[in-house]
């Protein structure tokens, strides 16, 4: 025992000494893997804890004060105080231009707000640092769905399941658009 112990001392160390990342977001090495495995699983509950692990992923900065306004970005959106969360996500941007969830929270912010030109412009962002990111592609479809744009709305929800076949809400909305474009003869 004693022998182990102090074989593996030195992995122990070497393992302390080396940085730990407490950086997250749209660059995380993980994410190719869960995004490899949520399109394979045929597990709805795999594929429900993958989506989960995700978006953990995505919406860590790494970064204590962006990470900070997250939270309270987020409570501010579940507690409707859409205006105090489009400021602190346009803080969030400001600082980490490049951290895809600060766009998408925004775009989220202003689509729950009618600002549905500013939300476009923030999913544009999203998916330009993030092109993978099934929340802002379906945040368009709901943007068509509002202007009354079927076939888009139907070519953005298609594009969630490519990425992830689980999005249940997603393939509702295709279906549910396939029976209406064909009721149109489109």
């Amino acid at each position: 025992m004693l022998i182990r112990v102090a074989a593996s001392l030195p992995v122990l160390i070497f393992g302390l000494l080396l940085p730990i990342s407490l950086s997250a977001d749209q660059n995380d090495p993980r994410l190719d893997a869960l995004f490899e495995r949520i399109a394979v699983t045929d597990n709805p509950e795999e594929a429900a804890v993958i989506q989960r692990k995700i978006w953990r992923i995505w919406v860590r900065a790494g970064q204590a004060e962006i990470d900070r306004r997250m939270e309270k970005g987020i409570e501010a959106l579940a507690s409707n105080e859409l205006g105090r969360a489009i400021e602190l996500f346009s803080e969030i941007v400001e600082i980490s231009p490049n951290f895809a969830e600060g766009w998408n929270k925004r775009a989220t912010a202003y689509y729950l707000n009618g600002d549905f030109t500013a939300s476009v412009r923030d999913i544009e962002r999203t998916l330009a640092l993030e092109p993978r990111h099934f929340g802002a592609v379906s945040g368009m479809g709901l943007i068509f769905l509002s202007q009354g744009d079927e076939l888009g709305a139907l070519q953005a929800f298609t594009r969630v399941l490519e990425i992830n076949p689980h999005a249940t809400g997603a393939r509702e909305q295709v279906r549910r658009l396939n029976e209406s474009l064909q009721g149109q003869g489109v």
